[in-house]
């Protein structure tokens, strides 16, 4: 996880918690989005000055991006751990259901910051939705190998194009994304998560 160095250039510790900074603003930028986030809400958020800010994190594009680093590595994340289900089918179900109970939470702004930050950045955050999208795609890209590896093991029939399942997956994870920062319940969101599994190659015999 890429967090900052609680340490000065002079050796004098900070006066704050980074990682618990870089929290509040994660859910700053979660609720509000990238544009809508000023710095008045992130540094009063974080209980800094803009100063201290800046020199833990950076601008606030280089906050934003460290804020979805943590976003991507927090210990309720269900990506990572979905990657190391036995199966295939395992690894869908994980990541489908997880994105359907994650999203819903009631305990954060619902939906996943990643997706509504690409969708809602302006021309002016262009660098920003970039990020995103490389984002989005590594995922994509590793959720492919999962599935590659899953067809040499026998896991998937050899005729499953990996990259299209990949994809599929994570469109269906996107639109409970959207469902959910729209208001779609957790028991709604897994009713659209087990209807994709339903169709999923192989089903739970894998």
């Amino acid at each position: 996880m890429s967090t900052a160095n609680c340490a000065t250039a002079i050796g004098r510790p900070r006066a704050f918690d980074v990682q618990v900074a870089l929290e509040k603003a994660l859910e700053v930028f979660w609720e509000k989005g990238f544009d809508g986030a000023s710095l008045s809400d992130l540094t009063s958020a974080m209980g800094i000055n803009k100063p201290s800010m800046y020199s833990a994190f950076g601008n606030k594009e280089q906050l934003f991006l460290k804020a979805i680093e943590f976003y991507k590595d927090r210990p309720c994340g269900f990506f990572k751990p979905a990657l190391g289900q036995p199966t295939a089918y395992k690894v869908a179900e994980s990541m489908l259901l997880g994105a359907a109970k994650s999203m819903a939470d009631n305990s954060h702004p619902q939906g996943c910051v990643m997706i509504q930050g690409a969708l809602s950045c302006s021309e002016a955050a262009a660098g920003v939705k970039e990020e995103l999208i490389k984002h989005r795609q590594q995922s994509e890209e590793q959720l492919k190998d999962r599935f590659e590896l899953a067809k040499a093991q026998g896991d998937l029939p050899e005729n499953v194009d990996a990259c299209n399942l990949a994809r599929y997956l994570n469109t269906v994870m996107q639109g409970i994304s959207i469902q959910a920062s729209s208001g779609a319940t957790e028991e709604q969101l897994i009713d659209v998560a087990n209807l994709a599994l339903a169709s999923f190659p192989g089903g739970k015999g894998q």
